[in-house]
Parts: structure tokens; C-alpha cells; sequence
């Protein structure tokens, strides 16, 4: 009896992986069955194109997935699949403005596999809905009259950073410092942490977490992906210490219902009464940590590299910078007005994410099928749109590699061409307070230090965002008094 058993469970396994990857296959070939798609190709079921989409920006060239195929088919859009998705990339300024400008109407926003798992909400909605509460929550905020009182705070911890993490040294990595200045700055921002041991509680799950977010969904040991969904619960169990603290000091009238967003989150309801729950609030805060402190950080990073290989921009950065701290009397913090005269450093940042944009890209997904540019886009296809596609194209930024913040002046860029935030309903709500953050670290770097790269060819990988292979290491100059 024991081998006829053995015999039928091993032909119902071989049975059901055949139907599964009968199923694989199928669908496969189905989504190639639309009539005139987009020329590409989609590669292997499920894996696709997508190990030669992130090899590209850990060789530190992710433009170079998207040039070849523009060059490859001659066209602004092209099909692939990523992430185990049939995607349609749409290139240039006329892709971008077609997919900001339809969010809602034919494009919603996606997020891979790996994001849901990462951030499982508490009420069991994905992402995307989660999303859509939080922009609404996030102006209160992040408009530029509310910021404007935030810019001393943000002054004081830029001070305090670099005292502690730069001065009295020879040398210093900057990539680990950077982010170590934006974290603090969100933490003290979004819930009035104060506290450098208790911050950098977070610090290390939350670097695994930001580089787990856009991998592979393989949740074994070892992997990204694991490490990133263990550092989410770590840190969501430690917030919601802090929540639960913060209700009992709003309770006992010790915290303030407007000092953060995190007393917001906890006293605001909807239309129904209804108020979050602190599950869900501390998924929120996770997401807000994530997003208000992992591209600033690159970008404060590659700002660092460039003034310290050009010195004629380092100068006029310099001249501007030194101006306004002359303006100011001992111990008095930048605020608004003084944010208002930083023009040519905001240039000079506006270019490095020209160059090395922070945000490479972003997910759609269509809501039902339409035709872009004469092609057949199929419903519940992923689109994909690219920072590169229009940063580095030379038909929007003559000799885009060459630095030049002039680019910026007057009228700036054309529209849909600069996209390190990207663009319609669905910018990002948080661009403003990176503009504040980076012009405070750019103040407070200038006029304490010149700096000197110590490896002059350092690789730049992406994963998922560009950084220094080496963290950037540089020798520091002071200034003297």
C-alpha cells in the first residue's frame, strides 16, 4: 500500500508543478497576444528583463537599460518585463507628462510585491491606499509656510551633526554622515526624537531597510528582502513604544497636539470620527521616515563629491554661503529669508540630481487599456518612467554630462524634462522640506570645511538609489577662524 501512495503522491507533485508552469508559460504568451504592444521583449516568464534592469545600476550606469532599447527600436516607449510584471517604459518629457498627467484617470500608482511586504498595513489595504491617506495628511506640513518655522530646528541639527560627526577630523566618509543628518532631522521632525542613543536605535534596521524595499520578494534568509522585512518589524515594534508614550503625554496635557505629525496623526479623525489606530499610525511614520530621509541623503552625498571635484562651483557656493552667515549675529539661526538668497547653491544642488537623481524612477499601473504614442498599453500593465530618460538625454540638457547650474536660471528646465521629485498629483509631497534640509547641510558644510576626495574614480552603484561604493571618504580642510 506504502509504494502505490508514494506513486500517486509523486504524480500529483509532477501533475501540479505541470499546471503550474503550463500557467507560467501561458500567460506568458498572453501577454504578448494584444495587438500592436509596444516593440521589446518581455524574457524569461517571471524573471523578464529584470536582472539586466538592476545589473545596470550596480555597474553605476542604470540609463544604460533604458538608452539601448530607446536606440535598439527607435522609440519612446517600449515593452519589458520588471519585476516579474509586463511593463511598458515611457521615455522623454512626452512620456512623463503623459503618465503624471493621467494619474488616477488611465494610471494608478504601484508598488512591487516586496513594498506590501514590507509595509502590511494594519488595516489591510495596500499600499497604494495607504498612500493616497497620507498625501492628504502631508501639506499641513510639508507646504513652505508650514516648513518656515521648522528651518531653526533644522539649523540646530545640521550644528549640532556636524560638531559631532565632522569636526576635529582628519577624514570622514560621508555617505554614513548623511544619512545619519537626515535620519536625525526626521526623527526630531516627525516625533520630536531628541535623542542620539535613541535614534541611533533605528539607524542600522532602518539602511536595511531602505535597501530591501526594491528587491526581490525572496524571504529567505540572508536575502535583502528578509533582512528588510526584520528591520520593519524591529522598527515598528519600537514605534509604537514611542506612540504609546506619546498618547499618554498628550493625555496628561505634557505633549502638544500640533508639534509633529506624529500628535497630528494621533488626535486627527475622518469624516466619521473615526480616528487611526496606532498600528496603522506607526506604518505610516515608517513610510514617512523612509521617504523623509533616504534621497536627501544622496543627494547631500553627491553634493559633497561635486564641490569637492569642481572647485570654481565650490567658490561661488562658498561666496553665497559665507554672505549670509556674515548677516548673522553669534548664535543666531538661518531662517526663511536667509533660505530665499541660497539661488545659486539651490542650482547647484537642482544639477547634481540632474546628474545622480535620488529618485531614479517610479511604478504605474494602467487602469484600462489606452494607446500612447500609436501603441496598445494593455490594462494591468506596469509602466515605468525615468528620471534618466530626460536627465541625461541631450534633446532636453545640451551635453548632459557636463555640470552646469545655469541650467536653472530664469525659467529653468522645460516642463516634464527635470524630475528628481516626479511630477503631477503625485510629486513628491516631501520636495519642499528635501529643498530645506539639503540647503541647511549645504550652509553648515561650506563654512566650516573644504574637502578633498581620497578616491578619485570612485565607483557609483545603484541599489536601489545611487551612492558612493566607498561611502565617499574625504579629507577635510577647516577654515580658518
Amino acid at each position: 500500500m506504502e509504494p502505490l501512495f508514494l506513486t500517486l503522491l509523486l504524480a500529483l507533485f509532477v501533475s501540479s508543478v505541470t499546471v503550474s508552469l503550463f500557467l507560467v508559460f501561458y500567460n506568458h504568451r498572453s501577454q504578448n497576444s494584444y495587438p500592436n504592444l509596444p516593440p521589446g521583449k518581455l524574457g524569461l516568464p517571471y524573471v523578464g528583463e529584470s536582472f539586466e534592469f538592476f545589473s545596470n545600476g550596480w555597474k553605476g550606469h542604470p540609463e544604460k537599460f533604458i538608452f539601448d532599447r530607446i536606440a535598439k527600436y527607435s522609440s519612446q516607449v517600449f515593452k519589458t518585463n520588471l519585476l516579474g510584471e509586463p511593463a511598458a517604459v515611457l521615455c522623454g518629457a512626452a512620456g512623463n507628462k503623459f503618465l503624471f498627467s493621467n494619474e488616477n484617470k488611465l494610471v494608478v500608482a504601484w508598488w512591487p510585491d516586496s513594498v506590501n511586504k514590507i509595509f502590511p498595513s494594519s488595516l489591510q489595504t495596500s499600499s497604494k491606499e495607504e498612500a493616497k491617506k497620507m498625501r492628504k495628511l502631508l501639506p499641513l506640513f510639508m507646504k513652505p509656510e508650514a516648513l518656515q518655522r521648522y528651518i531653526g530646528i533644522m539649523d540646530t541639527v545640521a550644528q549640532r551633526h556636524f560638531a559631532s560627526g565632522w569636526e576635529n577630523k582628519e577624514q570622514v566618509l560621508v555617505f554614513p554622515l548623511a544619512k545619519n543628518y537626515t535620519f536625525s532631522l526626521a526623527c526630531r521632525l516627525f516625533l520630536s526624537l531628541d535623542d542620539p542613543s535613541h535614534v541611533a536605535r533605528f539607524s542600522d534596521p532602518f539602511q536595511l531597510l531602505a535597501s530591501g524595499i526594491i528587491s526581490i520578494p525572496i524571504d529567505l534568509p540572508g536575502t535583502p528582502f528578509h533582512r528588510a522585512i526584520k528591520a520593519s518589524n524591529f522598527i515598528r515594534t519600537e514605534l509604537l513604544a514611542i506612540i504609546r508614550q506619546r498618547n499618554k503625554d498628550l493625555a496628561e496635557g505634557k505633549a502638544s497636539p500640533t508639534q509633529d505629525i506624529l500628535s497630528h496623526m494621533l488626535v486627527i479623525c475622518d469624516e466619521n470620527g473615526k480616528c487611526m489606530n496606532e498600528l496603522d499610525i506607526a506604518d505610516k511614520i515608517l513610510g514617512l521616515l523612509v521617504g523623509g530621509h533616504d534621497t536627501a541623503s544622496g543627494a547631500c552625498t553627491f553634493i559633497v563629491k561635486y564641490l569637492a571635484e569642481l572647485p570654481h562651483i565650490y567658490e561661488e557656493v562658498y561666496k553665497e554661503q559665507m554672505e549670509i552667515a556674515k548677516s548673522k549675529t553669534p548664535g543666531e539661526l538661518l531662517n526663511w529669508g536667509d533660505i530665499q538668497k541660497m539661488k545659486y547653491s539651490w542650482n547647484v544642488a537642482c544639477e547634481v540630481m540632474r546628474i545622480s537623481p535620488p529618485l531614479q524612477g517610479g511604478f504605474r499601473e494602467a487602469l484600462n487599456d489606452f494607446i500612447f504614442n500609436g501603441f496598445t498599453i494593455p490594462k494591468g500593465w506596469k509602466l515605468y518612467w525615468s528620471a534618466n530618460s530626460t536627465h541625461k538625454n541631450p534633446v532636453y540638457f545640451p551635453e548632459p554630462e557636463k555640470f552646469d547650474p545655469a541650467r536653472f536660471e530664469g525659467n529653468g528646465p522645460a516642463p516634464y524634462t527635470f524630475v528628481p521629485f516626479g511630477g503631477g498629483p503625485r510629486m513628491c509631497p516631501g520636495k519642499e522640506y528635501a529643498r530645506l534640509e539639503i540647503l541647511v547641510f549645504m550652509h553648515n558644510l561650506v563654512k566650516r570645511f573644504r574637502f578633498d576626495k581620497l578616491i578619485q574614480d570612485e565607483k557609483i552603484v545603484v541599489n536601489p538609489l545611487p551612492i558612493p561604493e566607498k561611502g565617499l571618504p574625504v579629507r577635510l580642510h577647516p577654515h580658518k577662524a
